[in-house]
């Protein structure tokens, strides 16, 4: 017999997809993306009713600073109502080695793999999408792999 915990973690599993918005509430970027010196994105995120579910923190690290973008080694976590979701990547960010400008912002994504989670999550394995729209809100798609295999 499957409990009623049960059975939302079973629902939750078989959506297999998340969607969820993201507003920024808080970083340390600095002015000039230095080799070495991380930095941190954190938002609040919101599903697609618009209620609140949680938070997105990424914690990154430039590993190549250039003119015309860096590369980035980056965790993240997403704490949501019913567990964590970690992931990892390295990606390209496509802005110049200074603070991307509010203004005229070019909208960018890059894909984290899931690394692990807890609760609702144990054992969670794919990947997460993240569209980064404005400066100021991205858009994570969350895609979980069937793990009942």
């Amino acid at each position: 017999v499957v409990g009623a915990g049960g059975a939302a973690h079973a629902a939750r599993r078989a959506a297999r997809r998340i969607v969820l918005t993201g507003r920024r509430t808080g970083a340390n970027i600095p002015d000039l993306l230095t080799v070495g010196v991380p930095y941190f994105v954190r938002y609040d995120l919101s599903d697609e009713q618009g209620a609140s579910v949680g938070t997105e923190s990424a914690h990154c690290l430039p590993v190549v600073v250039g003119l015309d973008g860096s590369s980035v080694l980056a965790t993240l976590v997403l704490s949501l109502d019913d567990g964590l979701i970690t992931a990892a990547t390295a990606f390209q960010r496509p802005l110049p080695a200074v603070t991307e400008t509010p203004v005229n912002a070019r909208p960018w994504s890059h894909v984290f793999a899931i690394t692990g989670g807890t609760e609702a999550y144990i054992g969670a394995a794919g990947s997460i999408t993240i569209e980064h729209l404005t400066r100021d809100e991205n858009v994570l798609t969350v895609d979980l792999a069937d793990t009942s295999l």
